[in-house]
């Protein structure tokens, strides 16, 4: 088998290449393309060195089974053909074709068999805050069918790149030396902030990032779920966290709801008040699973149920996804 990288540069990336050598994904070569800048650049996988090849419409991609893209949605929509044409399988982690018809957007803890559903050859990766909050939601969903979730999202700078995080370390050093922060990755100072505007807002009021939580979900979960979404920043390095408050058509008990968490497929169920033992970005980044937290009563709904997750976003939010998508389609004979 012969796997390809598309955007090896930037963090999710990097991130492709440690869980694909972590999980000793099966291949026999590995082809790693990027911009003209990243072009030539060496990375070292299973102790061998590899050289960056620019991405361009040609036919480097014949012989290629499957490609895994992070490279932003404009670079995915205008090679998309180029990457396919040879018959090569896309897992593509940009917001490019996620909404399309025709393309499946995939959780493997959740819709796996949508993935084999791939008229395009294009499979998509939904984004990161989508992705931890469906996995707990639908290990809920099993006991009663979810009408309505709120949610409040803290994201950490990683979301937003190698450079946002870097930029998030220089301003606190940069603060501490008595100097003005630089500020170019967000649209204010990250540092000692937090800043209730991910993605650009849309004309409901809404930021894109909200209502990409709304529309996926309802796409992956092939569900009516309503979802009400506040997406903030906030100057954690690694892993987003969520408050999650859920309506279900009967009443769904803390015990029954600790109960189904801890038997579900990629999820941790993290728990126990006496000790203040809850899920927390600086113990769960580097980490598979999405960790869940804090279950509780809604006390304004007696179908309400409240829970708090964490997950690191560049892991189980990007990268790991989508390894786990390709080890799907791997084990059902479907690549």
């Amino acid at each position: 088998m012969k796997i390809a990288i598309v955007g090896t540069s930037g963090a999710v990336g990097q991130e492709f290449l440690r869980v694909l050598e972590a999980r000793n994904f099966p291949m026999d070569e590995l082809v790693l393309f990027g911009s003209s800048r990243s072009a030539g650049t060496s990375y070292t996988f299973r102790g061998k060195s590899i050289t960056v090849k620019e991405l361009k419409h040609n036919d480097d991609f014949k012989g290629i089974d499957l490609v895994f893209a992070s490279a932003g949605a404009g670079t995915s929509k205008e090679f998309a053909e180029t990457m396919t044409k040879h018959g090569a399988v896309v897992i593509d982690n940009s917001s490019a074709f996620r909404m399309d018809n025709d393309i499946p957007l995939v959780v493997p803890e959740v819709n796996p068999e949508d993935a084999k559903i791939r008229p395009r050859n294009i499979i998509a990766n939904p984004n990161c805050t989508t992705i931890q909050m469906v996995v707990a939601l639908n290990a809920i969903e099993k006991l009663s069918h979810i009408k309505k979730v709120h949610v409040s999202t803290y994201q950490a700078a990683s979301g937003a790149g190698a450079s946002a995080m870097a930029e998030l370390e220089q301003q606190y050093a940069q603060i501490l030396r008595g100097e003005k922060p630089t500020v170019s990755k967000f649209a204010y100072q990250l540092a000692y902030n937090v800043i209730p505007n991910v993605d650009v807002f849309l004309e409901n009021g809404y930021t894109k990032e909200e209502m990409k939580m709304y529309n996926e979900t309802r796409k992956i979960m092939h569900s009516d779920i309503e979802v009400s979404a506040t997406c903030v920043r906030v100057p954690v390095m690694r892993a987003h966290s969520e408050t999650t408050w859920i309506e279900t058509e009967r009443p769904i008990s803390v015990e029954e709801a600790k109960e189904t968490f801890a038997k579900a497929e990629g999820v941790i169920l993290q728990q126990n008040d006496a000790t203040k033992d809850y899920p927390m970005p600086l113990f769960v980044a580097g980490k598979d699973p999405v960790f869940v937290g804090r279950i509780r009563k809604d006390l304004s709904n007696p179908n309400g149920l409240t829970f708090w997750t964490v997950s690191d976003q560049i892991k189980k939010g990007a990268a790991l996804n989508a390894v786990q998508i390709a080890e799907y389609l791997i084990k059902e004979n479907d690549l």
